[in-house]
């Protein structure tokens, strides 16, 4: 069987040497005559694929000791919540920065809870999310608890070129379609926190990074399982966590490790994404709404000048072997997400084929 280069924004592509692995270890890993998804999550063999998984992530990301790292459910949708009932500490207020769906969907979970500054919203006018603003656009509260963002919008794919100044409040971000992509300097941020299924592992892992003075002062009527302080101390074992995808996420660490670490992956995703983008710019048959200086080099949407030949072009591409190019439903258009286990050759027979289509379409 062909494998398709596969664009989704989410489940994603994962490593093909990691899913390799999985299969050769599915039912007996390392002698052990079971397969880790029929493990106790308390058993040694699972706690030191758990405690080596953890400890390769912190590794990659540099996180220093003064942060748990959480292995969560509930995907970042269930951190649109949790963040508030941790963080809201004072004020009960927070400053949020808007550029696209999910900061949208973040906001209106945190409303629930307390009081929301929208300290930017990029749609404002226009109503199409195509930029990240600068930092003298933020208009930032002096009494806000924390300040959220989301560096990489993965349906607009507008991405934040810069961390954004806040003082001495705690920076909270959702990294889900941009995690292990970049450098990041984590002492910059109080919770970072992303959903696994993008550029991490399988859907059903949540990571979240949480500094440890923010732990411990939820809001009244926190549930138990919405604390983090419930997962700090119980080494993300307070319940049964997913453990398969906790399992699988450690392969792809492993394999991160071995081609370089994040600085060697990320040379390889700025290549993949100017590639993209020069067979975008490069004719007119084919349009990027995203300003330059905010584009994302996750997830590229990008319009064909005549919106009538979307159904071919995603026909075509499907037999070519490139698969899950529609856009979101919510943008129109098309959308390559080209996350780390998106090989080049990926992105380059993408590339030819975007090519040869305006060629006999154009």
């Amino acid at each position: 069987m062909q494998r398709v280069y596969n664009f989704s924004a989410g489940p994603a592509m994962l490593p093909e040497e990691v899913l390799k692995q999985a299969a050769e270890e599915m039912l007996d890993w390392r002698g052990t005559g079971m397969s880790v998804a029929e493990m106790s999550h308390r058993g040694k063999e699972y706690m030191s694929i758990a405690a080596e998984a953890e400890a390769d992530l912190r590794e990659l990301m540099a996180i220093p000791a003064n942060y748990k790292v959480l292995f969560l459910q509930g995907g970042a949708s269930s951190q649109f919540a949790m963040v508030p009932m941790n963080l809201f500490r004072g004020h009960k207020k927070a400053d949020y920065l808007l550029t696209g769906s999910w900061g949208k969907k973040a906001i209106s979970e945190a409303k629930r809870y307390g009081t929301v500054n929208v300290a930017c919203d990029a749609s404002a006018g226009s109503g199409k999310f195509t930029f990240a603003p600068k930092q003298g656009d933020l208009s930032l509260s002096a009494d806000a608890d924390y300040v959220h963002y989301t560096p990489n919008e993965t349906i607009e794919g507008v991405s934040f070129p810069y961390i954004p100044e806040v003082g001495d409040k705690p920076l909270v971000a959702d990294f889900s379609s941009a995690i292990l992509s970049g450098s990041l300097d984590v002492s910059r941020y109080g919770v970072i926190y992303a959903g696994a299924q993008k550029n991490i592992g399988p859907a059903g892992l949540t990571i979240c990074i949480v500094r440890d003075d923010l732990l411990g002062q939820t809001i009244a009527g926190t549930p138990t399982m919405f604390d983090y302080k419930t997962h700090a101390d119980n080494e993300s074992m307070y319940n049964t966590p997913a453990t398969y995808a906790w399992y699988l996420a450690g392969l792809v660490f492993k394999w991160l490790k071995e081609r370089g670490g994040i600085a060697a992956q990320a040379a390889v995703n700025t290549r993949k994404a100017e590639k993209l983008y020069a067979a975008i710019d490069s004719n007119d048959f084919y349009g990027n709404p995203v300003e330059v200086s905010s584009r994302s080099i996750m997830n590229v949407p990008f319009t064909l000048a005549d919106a009538a030949l979307d159904a071919a072009f995603l026909s075509e591409a499907k037999a070519a072997g490139l698969v899950t190019l529609k856009g979101h439903r919510s943008v129109g258009g098309m959308r390559a997400s080209i996350y780390n286990a998106m090989p080049e050759a990926g992105v380059d027979a993408l590339v030819a084929f975007m090519a040869n289509f305006a060629k006999r379409h154009g």
